[in-house]
């Protein structure tokens, strides 16, 4: 069961991938089946990519996401890992 931030985070994602892919193939259709198991290499997203993601959720969420060190964008490997950081975040301000 998807759960409303889910929701929210994967919108943003497919929004994301959509905007950077503009070809419609490949990419398109993974998008289309987006999950909280999609790994963001299947997506075709690199860091810039990643980079622009973190980006409209920070905006979206008025939180702050540092992503300054090599282990934090290791950890970012799927959907999921993106949800699970931000409710962590969101969870840190509450």
């Amino acid at each position: 069961m998807v759960d409303q931030l889910e929701s929210e985070v994967i919108a943003i994602i497919k929004n994301r991938v959509e905007l950077e892919s503009g070809d419609g193939g490949t990419a398109a259709l993974i998008v289309s089946d987006l999950t909280l198991a999609t790994e963001l290499t299947s997506l075709g997203v690199d860091s810039l990519g990643l980079a622009d993601i973190i980006w409209d959720l920070e905006q979206t969420y008025g939180i702050r996401i540092e992503m300054n060190t090599a282990e934090a964008w290791a950890d970012l490997q799927n959907v999921g890992d993106i949800v699970a950081a931000i409710r962590g975040l969101l969870t840190k301000e509450a």
